[in-house]
């Protein structure tokens, strides 16, 4: 199997409070990882410091062969931009664009993207909401609005995806087809996804999990 990412002996600390104590993580390309505990176990901060989005105070973190970490801020933005994608609990659209326009959202972030329509509906049509693609995220239900925050996650054909409780603020049935929903892409997009669950239904559907306890991998 392919290592996709490698994070070793990471820490992190907010003032006095340390969070992560030398996590040692590791993901293969395609493999879809849960990342479990109580809450304030650190596994948000571990997700956010995975997909450079804060800093680890102490370890390396090598995605593909980069420490991400040795690029400027804007160096960083941009490798971020075009090699991960992001999903949330809550799905940040913007509520003045479309469906479709929201998905591609991330092609416009640097000037020598390519507009990427066609692969935005093909990302609509395998969420199954390419009727909606003109509607604004107040016209959508909330498990419509994750569907298109997923599809704007993936419109960069990222190497990973970082999702943090994607299923928290959905009912039953809704989270059940955003789990299912994974599993396709995974299949069908050869997909690679790190996600933060207290939903076990999802851990459970994943290749491996992942359980945080104190700011260490239990």
């Amino acid at each position: 199997m392919e290592i996709i990412l490698k994070a070793t002996n990471i820490h992190k600390s907010f003032g006095p409070l340390k969070v992560l104590e030398g996590v040692d993580f590791e993901i293969n390309k395609e493999e879809i990882v849960a990342i479990v505990g109580k809450s304030g176990a650190g596994k948000s901060t571990l997700l956010h410091i995975l997909g450079t989005l804060d800093h680890p105070d102490e370890g390396n973190v090598i995605i593909k062969g980069i420490n991400p970490f040795d690029y400027n801020n804007k160096s960083l933005a941009q490798f971020r931009n075009q090699s991960l994608g992001f999903i949330f609990q809550f799905h940040h659209l913007l509520n003045e664009f479309t469906a479709l326009e929201n998905v591609m959202i991330p092609t416009y972030v640097h000037t020598e993207q390519k507009d990427q329509k066609e692969r935005a509906e093909y990302l609509l049509e395998i969420m199954g909401i390419i009727e909606r693609k003109d509607h604004k995220p107040a016209q959508l239900s909330g498990g419509e609005q994750q569907r298109v925050a997923i599809a704007r996650a993936l419109i960069q054909e990222p190497d990973i995806i970082y999702a943090d409780e994607p299923s928290g603020n959905l009912d039953v049935a809704t989270s059940e087809e955003i789990h299912d929903l994974f599993l396709r892409l995974r299949e069908e997009l050869h997909q690679t996804f790190v996600i933060v669950t207290h939903n076990m239904d999802l851990a459970r559907m994943s290749d491996r999990i992942v359980n945080m306890k104190g700011g260490k991998l239990a």
